[in-house]
């Protein structure tokens, strides 16, 4: 919870001693007046801190996973009182609405699913700089803005989905669904409208240079299906007509063999890549005290559990992951998120001309 507080310092004035009363002497005359002592003045006392009440709304823009954004939302109200008109979709929606309302903008803060697309809201002028998020100092560092523009209160890492009644022995690397084996049986999101995928594949690119097109060449060529966003790519791989998803974002595996669906993950030992989930404030926001307190309650202690029992990679580095692998247990790509944010537009629309 944001504490936005005002000393309050209490002006206190020395008060003199009383005059002493006349008295008389035999001679009838006034005896002298003692002179006259000041009291010590009283040390200045402040104030207790006070939290400022907030009121009002708040506009946020927020990638899913649904109940997660509805839990941080009922959480936030409850704390705060302040009322969240939330909109929910992909990254590339958030974007193109950002775009479209780009002459009169509502929206108070964003929560994207991908890192380049944060910094280029940045680089746009469109991001305001916090640097008194509670908590900020917990938070992965490469995960989020060193200026405080965004903050990477949680991440997902990309791998190969499978259905684990249609695969007996997993695939195990990136050019493995390049075989025969696999052909016209995998799904690949996107990336127009994942930007977890579009972090896969803009750092896989960045790595690989333009050689790493060639996967994505031989990809097409064994009937690799682009296959709208995260979920879209799933679904078909949960209920059987698909086989595999090739850069699967992981916590919707986990969520799914949770609820018992026959899928697993595989990260490739050749290195993944984690996408980190910015949060951003808009620089046009109309309610920035609001916005500063949503900041700060994603980096709550109650928000993170929430992105823990979510599956996703929590982005402080305090709150262990649950029941899915950490961080730390992931072989990653060493990538160039300024490199994939220059890039992500061309190969967005190189990849996306590959699959039609």
């Amino acid at each position: 919870m944001l504490l936005l507080t005002m000393a309050v310092g209490l002006g206190l004035t020395a008060c003199g001693a009383k005059p002493a009363g006349t008295n008389t002497n035999g001679s009838g005359s006034a005896a002298p007046t003692p002179p006259k002592t000041e009291a010590a003045a009283p040390a200045k006392t402040e104030a207790p801190k006070e939290e400022k009440k907030l009121s009002g709304k708040l506009v946020v823009y927020s990638a899913g996973p649904k109940e997660l954004a509805e839990g941080i939302q009922k959480g936030f109200e409850a704390k705060t009182g302040v009322k969240i008109e939330m909109f929910q979709g992909t990254t590339g929606k958030i974007l193109s609405r950002m775009e479209a309302e780009k002459a009169n903008p509502v929206v108070d803060v964003v929560v994207l699913a991908s890192l380049p697309s944060a910094q280029g809201l940045k680089k746009s002028g469109l991001t305001m700089e916090y640097k008194s998020a509670v908590n900020a100092d917990k938070l992965i560092p490469e995960w989020s803005d060193k200026e405080g523009h965004f903050f990477g209160y949680s991440a997902s890492a990309l791998g190969i989905v499978y259905n684990t009644k249609l695969v007996k022995t997993a695939p195990k690397e990136w050019d493995d669904l390049t075989k025969e084996e696999w052909k016209g049986k995998v799904n690949i999101p996107d990336p127009a409208l994942s930007g977890s995928a579009l972090d896969f594949i803009t750092g896989y690119l960045n790595v690989k240079g333009e050689a790493g097109w060639s996967l994505f060449e031989q990809y097409k060529k064994n009937g690799v299906a682009q296959a709208g966003a995260n979920q879209e790519a799933l679904d078909p791989v949960i209920t059987g007509a698909k086989s595999v998803v090739a850069a699967g974002v992981d916590y919707m595996a986990y969520q799914a063999k949770a609820k018992g669906e026959p899928v697993d993950i595989v990260y490739p030992a050749s290195g993944t890549v984690i996408s980190p989930r910015p949060a951003a404030i808009v620089k046009s926001s109309k309610n920035v005290d609001n916005a500063k307190a949503f900041i700060d309650y994603l980096l709550s202690d109650e928000a993170q559990k929430m992105v823990a029992d979510t599956y996703l990679l929590p982005g402080r580095k305090d709150v262990k992951a649950k029941d899915r692998a950490g961080a730390d247990q992931i072989p990653t790509m060493k990538v160039d998120w300024t490199w994939m944010d220059t890039n992500g537009e061309a190969a967005t629309k190189k990849f996306t001309e590959m699959f039609k």
